[in-house]
């Protein structure tokens, strides 16, 4: 099922534009790298989801790209940004081969199902 989006022709022009600058940098960072390597798992200090999918990624020696974004006290509008362009709510993003699959939940899921490597 999609998610329910606001239609761009309801959204000013005004406010396009805030949102298409809204942490730019950050959102090219993450989409250049997603672009570029196999598997790339964006996170935050502290979040032991995070931890959890890059240890199981370890354990399956499955080289990936992390990319950390502050912790709980720091970076919330650039995590925001990252959240709002996936359209994933929370951390870890985990993408490979350019699809987001989610996060720990998922990529455990894949582990299971035989799919992860």
């Amino acid at each position: 099922m999609a998610r329910l989006t606001l239609s761009q022709d309801k959204v000013s022009p005004a406010v396009q534009e805030l949102m298409g600058q809204f942490h730019r940098h950050i959102v090219e960072t993450v989409a250049g790298t997603v672009a570029r390597e196999h598997i790339v798992v964006v996170g935050m200090a502290q979040n032991p989801f995070v931890k959890r999918a890059r240890a199981l990624l370890d354990a399956q020696q499955l080289k990936f790209t992390y990319l950390e974004y502050g912790g709980y006290f720091s970076m919330w509008k650039e995590r925001l940004a990252l959240k709002l362009w996936a359209g994933f709510p929370t951390f870890p993003m985990v993408f490979i081969d350019g699809t987001l699959v989610g996060g720990f939940t998922e990529l455990k899921a894949l582990q299971d199902q035989g799919q992860l490597r």
